[in-house]
Formats: C-alpha cells, sequence, structure tokens
C-alpha cells in the first residue's frame, strides 16, 4: 500500500475496524477488558468480606498501582527494544497466574488479606510492562490516518466493560460466589492471548532496536533518558503530559469518594452508589463512541481545551450538587470530558512521536495517567480529611480549571 493512500485511508465510520488486525485484537481486548472489571468488583468484595476495613481497600488498591508509578519506564523501554505483539503475550499469560489463584485460594476458603494484597502487587508489575506495549502497539497495526479511530475504540472497549463487568460480577457473587469471578476474568485472558498469535502486526518499519543481544543497565539508563528527553523537548508533549498529570492527580479520584456522596450527602444508598458510577460509565463509553464514530478530530488542541474544560466545570457542579438527579446529569458529563480528552491527547502524543521512541513515550503517558492515581488518591484524601469530601473535589475541580486555562494558548495553537 502506498504512504498516501495509507494517510488518505480511514474515513469510513469506526474505520479501524476496517483492519484485520486490529479487529481481531479489539474483540480479545473487549472480553479481556470484561473479565478485569468483574475481578476488580471481586476482588474489592473479598477484601471487604475479609476484614470490614476500607483501610484494607485502599491497601490492595495501592498495592496493584504502585507498580506502574516504578517501572513503568523501565517497560517502555522494554516494549521499544522487543517486538510489541511477543511482549503482550507474555503478560498476557503472566495476568492469568494472579486470577487462577485468588480462585482456587477463595475455593479452598484459606485466602487472606496478605495473599490478595501480594497478587495485586504482581499484577500491577505486569501491568507496568503491558500497558505502555499495548498502547504502543495500536500504531503497529493501523496506519495514522485510522489511529485515533483505534485509540476511540479501544476506549470504548474498556468503559463497555466497566458497564457490563461490574454487573456480571454481582450477578455471578450472588448465584455461585466470588471464586467465579476471578475463574471468568482468568479464562478471559485467553481471548486477548489467542487474538494476539492470530494477528501478524507490522512488518514494515518495525523499529531496528529490536535486539536479542544482553542488555547492560547503562543500555536501559540510555534508553530511558532518551524517551525522557524527547518529552522535554517536545514542548506540545510536554504541557500534554503535564495536564494529563494534573487531570490524573486532582480529577479522577472523586471516584473513590462515590461513596461518600451516595450515602451521607445525596442520602441514596448503595443502588444510588451503583447509578452514580453507571453514570460516568455511560458518559465516558458515549465519549469513546463518538470520536470512534466521526473517526478524526482534526483541531485537536481546540478539542482539548473544550473537553477539558467540561470535565472541570461539571466536576465543580458535582462536588456541590446536593440533587441526585443533576450530581447523575453531571457525572455522566465528567466522564464524556475526561475520555474525550484522554483519547486525543493519546493521538496526539502518538503521532508526534517517533516509531523508535514511542513505546518510552507512553510509558511517560502511563506514568502520568495511572501511575499518579495512588499518589492523587492520597493527596485527595488528606484535603477530604481536612476540610470535608464535597470540598477536596471542589479543590480538585478548579486545579484543574486552572491548568487547562493557564495552557488555552498552547492547546489552541495546536489547532492551527
Amino acid at each position: 500500500m502506498a504512504p498516501l493512500e495509507q494517510e488518505t485511508q480511514g474515513h469510513e465510520r469506526f474505520s479501524a475496524l476496517y483492519v484485520r488486525d486490529f479487529r481481531i485484537f479489539w474483540i480479545g481486548q473487549a472480553i479481556s477488558f470484561s473479565g478485569t472489571w468483574m475481578q476488580s468488583v471481586a476482588q474489592g468484595w473479598l477484601v471487604y468480606s475479609l476484614t470490614k476495613s476500607p483501610f484494607y481497600l485502599g491497601i490492595v488498591a495501592a498495592a496493584s498501582s504502585m507498580p506502574v508509578l516504578f517501572l513503568t519506564l523501565i517497560g517502555g523501554v522494554v516494549a521499544d527494544r522487543v517486538p510489541k505483539r511477543n511482549l503482550l503475550i507474555i503478560t498476557q499469560m503472566l495476568s492469568m497466574i494472579p486470577a487462577l489463584l485468588l480462585g482456587m485460594l477463595t475455593d479452598l476458603k484459606i485466602i487472606t488479606v496478605g495473599e490478595i494484597t501480594a497478587l495485586a502487587f504482581f499484577l500491577g508489575t505486569v501491568n507496568a510492562f503491558d500497558v505502555p506495549a499495548r498502547q504502543s502497539f495500536l500504531s503497529e497495526m493501523v496506519q495514522k490516518g485510522r489511529l485515533m479511530n483505534a485509540i476511540a475504540l479501544n476506549s470504548a472497549a474498556f468503559n463497555a466493560a466497566r458497564i457490563i463487568g461490574p454487573m456480571a460480577a454481582g450477578l455471578t457473587i450472588a448465584a455461585v460466589g466470588i471464586a467465579l469471578c476471578f475463574y471468568i476474568n482468568a479464562a478471559s485472558f485467553l481471548a486477548a492471548i489467542m487474538a494476539l498469535f492470530m494477528i501478524k502486526g507490522r512488518k514494515e518499519g518495525t523499529p531496528d532496536r529490536v535486539r536479542n543481544d544482553t542488555v547492560t543497565v547503562s543500555e536501559l539508563s540510555k534508553d530511558l533518558l532518551e524517551g525522557l528527553r524527547f518529552v522535554k523537548n517536545r514542548g506540545d508533549v510536554f504541557r500534554i503530559m503535564l495536564l494529563v498529570a494534573t487531570i490524573s492527580l486532582f480529577g479522577i479520584p472523586v471516584v473513590t469518594f462515590l461513596p461518600v456522596f451516595a450515602e451521607d450527602i445525596l442520602k441514596v444508598g448503595p443502588r444510588g452508589l451503583g447509578f452514580l458510577g453507571g453514570s460516568s460509565g455511560v458518559g465516558a463509553l458515549a465519549a469513546a463512541l463518538t470520536i470512534a464514530f466521526i473517526g478524526e478530530v482534526k483541531k485537536k488542541g481546540p478539542f482539548m481545551f473544550v473537553s477539558g474544560l467540561l470535565f472541570c466545570l461539571c466536576l465543580l457542579v458535582f462536588s456541590c450538587s446536593k440533587d441526585f438527579a443533576l450530581s447523575a446529569v453531571a457525572l455522566a458529563l465528567v466522564g464524556w470530558g475526561v475520555v474525550s480528552f484522554l483519547a486525543v491527547a493519546n493521538s496526539f502524543i502518538q503521532l508526534a512521536t517517533p516509531d523508535s521512541l514511542r513505546g518510552r513515550v507512553m510509558s511517560v503517558y502511563t506514568l502520568v495517567f495511572l501511575g499518579m492515581a495512588p499518589v492523587g488518591s492520597s493527596i485527595m484524601g488528606a484535603i477530604a480529611h481536612a476540610m470535608g469530601t464535597p470540598a477536596a473535589v471542589a479543590i480538585g475541580a478548579l486545579a484543574c480549571f486552572a491548568a487547562v486555562l493557564s495552557l488555552a494558548g498552547h492547546l489552541k495553537a495546536l489547532g492551527r
């Protein structure tokens, strides 16, 4: 296929699904994401049933996310040195291990919170290598003209699973028990592994960095610094990374506080809590499907500015709301705004990055987006403890709002 044809194709609706490799990969990911969400809900339920303590819920959550904070940059270096498809096959196989062990130990009724924490840490370590490779692998399956569509469809699969997985977990726990959720998640990884074996990936233009020789610590450090230097020197990429980090630190942790709003502020109980979480998920899914449908956002900077502002303002409305319906609508728009912003930011960063550096640059993106989550939750938790939960969420919304406004000129310039 000629280069010009590669760039001009992709104007169909959901155009990335016309690419065989991506279509197979996407189906496998959709199944695996659903299993992952089932395990997430079941694991939280198991921890709370064992301990009756929110403290241990936080400990397990931190154990699963801390490895991403410390290891994801190394994961990006690895993703740029080895074939990404092979790396993903390994990470998916390793991800089955905690699911199987959780299922068996729960079945045998010998599971402890310490074992759950250790397995969560192991899975978090695997994810530190899996996420950068998975993010950067998208560009090896589709042409640049379809990359944003592929990112949006991948987000749609994740957010659809975010709705389906917890519902399936609740029904499974009620009908059969917790252990089956873990077994289903383990089986769901088989779909992702089979998909990876079936796809071919890009044969031409693969970075010449792929090597089989022994890598020294010095070489790894050099590779790591090369990726960080690129992010620092590309002002547009660096600014978007800063904005993603701010949203991750002060905006996204609102999910942690939804039980407080449901129980103490809106007085709607556990059913209302489920509806609030579902509202955010529906908004996020709608955003991903909208971007996938339109195919390509040409003026990425202005789009990020508008979607970022929408996220901040609706989050502020949610923090002040005492009405359940208004809160649900605000959360749906919060979900729409943040997923719209992140999908376009992800696409812009990938398109701005050379193939040979993409794994490392996407590992920085993973660090500022996912790795900052435990830090942000701790900061927001401390503010909530000192000033109250609504005040903490309002402060977080204002911090994000200030960050978006401070970069308004740069974001608008990207549209030109």
